[in-house]
């Protein structure tokens, strides 16, 4: 008989695990929440999540509450539905207790970090700006507590000096999936046991701020690129260049020292003079109101000498 899941979830991130269970042999679906439509693009239309558009295009109804704690019909949805396990994935609602107990066999999540370090709202993105050597994925026993639920299992994905924060998003998406569908039989027939989260190597992922997409320049080239590369492409770290913001989607750090102050052009290649002397040159931006484009063509736009300088 399969395994009854409902599934929970909002963002882009969560799809593969939804499309994972959709397709997998022994799991039916029997259930999608999410999070109530919300205004995008120009026209500011209220616009469906990325998972419910997935569960109504696979032909699912799905619910999508304003909030789960104290809502009767919600949960009477989800008793209804008999599961044997709730799955959530990024889904961005505290889920009461009693959504917790209602599942036969666990209340699972799907988090992108390693942990107990990064908890939290922005695992993925607190890693690449830490400069964490690895990140990973876990399927974690949910409890009333922030992420603090026993581990069942866990897979590890190193960060080198080219991951960005959307490749990350794609291939931790994609890893969740897999360990999601690999660890399911495990957890349902008892041989896949939790095991408990060491609570001296917790680390908080706080949810980010516009002002961290600001670049610093004072601090050392290679907190600006885990900075560009952290938001790149969207949202984009930035500087300010003439009043204007100047996204900066790509760039390397630089060989050499510099005695300019952080901030200034280094030289015609567009290299930036950072804290301590290091040096980071933009290989890709993007100006306020145009399209992206490579460095070089934006110096044809705007030259820029040596000495003169960015801000935050």
């Amino acid at each position: 008989m399969p395994m009854r899941v409902v599934f929970a979830g909002t963002p882009a991130f969560s799809v593969p695990c939804l499309e994972a269970l959709l397709n997998a042999a022994d799991v039916e679906v029997v259930g999608v929440v999410s999070q109530p439509d919300r205004p995008a693009g120009r026209g500011m239309r209220l616009t469906p999540s990325p998972v419910k558009q997935a569960a109504l295009d696979a032909g699912f109804d799905v619910i999508t509450p304003e909030r789960l704690r104290g809502d009767a019909a919600a949960l009477n949805w989800l008793k209804e539905r008999q599961p044997d396990v709730l799955v959530v994935v990024a889904f961005g609602m505290i889920l009461p207790v009693e959504w917790l107990e209602t599942p036969r066999i666990a209340p699972l999540n799907v988090h992108a970090s390693l942990l107990p370090r990064w908890r939290g709202a922005a695992p993925i993105e607190r890693a690449l700006l830490a400069g964490d050597a690895e990140t990973g994925v876990c399927i974690m026993h949910m409890e009333q507590g922030l992420d603090t639920g026993g581990v069942y299992a866990v897979r590890h994905l190193p960060i080198t000096f080219s991951t960005t924060g959307a490749s990350l998003w794609t291939e931790l998406s994609q890893m969740g999936a897999s360990l999601l569908i690999d660890s399911l039989p495990g957890i349902a027939n008892g041989t896949l046991q939790a095991a408990s989260q060491d609570e001296t190597q917790t680390t908080y992922a706080a949810k980010l701020s516009n002002e961290e997409r600001i670049i610093d320049w004072t601090a050392g080239a290679t907190h600006v690129d885990r900075q560009v590369r952290c938001f790149s492409p969207r949202p984009g770290a930035r500087t300010l260049l003439d009043g204007k913001w100047l996204k900066v989607l790509r760039g390397e750090i630089c060989r050499g020292h510099t005695q300019l102050a952080p901030g200034c052009v280094a030289s015609s290649d567009l290299s930036i003079a950072c804290g301590n002397g290091t040096m980071y040159r933009l290989l890709e931006v993007q100006p306020e109101g145009k399209t992206a484009m490579p460095a070089a063509d934006f110096l044809r736009g705007r030259p820029l000498a040596k000495g003169d300088a960015l801000s935050g």
